[in-house]
């Protein structure tokens, strides 16, 4: 009986720490979330090892003070893997002062004036019957389906690049990850 009890014991203690240590972790992602909300979209992508070529294009294109702004905005953040797919010199190329505006171009491309997080284009999507358009800071537009359970952007070529990751949030809008850099016509 006496080993029934400390086995009882030992085994309400190891309850008890381990929802101790779930809340903590709650708690700490819920902390990291806030913090993280704080930043710009800037800040935040500035942040991601991922997304170092999308920060120094960025800054090449001089949209740095324009993405700090007070938004909303909504990014289709490409990953390093992203522009690596790119063919062969296009981003050096690109890169170049004498392309800025091209650059300056592509990357507005991905950013959509409004504040859209994923539930909004879920809902989007099933009110288009599995299709809904958005109009990006350039000006061309996107197109927003689903397919296979995943979310995806097709651009103005037919070209579609799979989103990753969702609902980043930032102080001044929220980004979703994408794998492939989209492109206006």
């Amino acid at each position: 009986m006496r080993k029934v009890i400390i086995i009882l014991m030992a085994l309400a203690v190891s309850i008890f720490s381990i929802q101790a240590q779930s809340h903590q972790s709650e708690e700490k992602a819920m902390k990291a979330s806030y913090e993280m909300s704080k930043k710009d979209i800037v800040e935040v992508a500035m942040g991601s090892d991922a997304h170092s070529t999308l920060v120094a294009a960025v800054k090449a294109a001089d949209l740095v003070g324009a993405l700090k702004g007070d938004g909303p905005f909504t990014v289709f953040a490409p990953t390093n893997a992203a522009f690596d797919k790119l063919p062969e010199g296009t981003l050096t190329s690109l890169l170049k002062p004498e392309n800025k505006n091209q650059l300056a171009s592509i990357l507005t491309y991905h950013v959509v004036p409004a504040d859209l997080g994923s539930k909004e284009v879920v809902k989007a999507i099933k009110a288009g019957n599995g299709k809904a358009t958005v109009e990006t800071l350039q000006g061309g537009m996107l197109t927003v389906m689903m397919k296979d359970g995943n979310v995806y952007l097709e651009d103005e070529n037919g070209n579609t690049s799979k989103i990753t990751a969702v609902d980043l949030q930032a102080s001044n809008g929220v980004i979703h990850v994408i794998d492939t850099v989209v492109l206006p016509e």
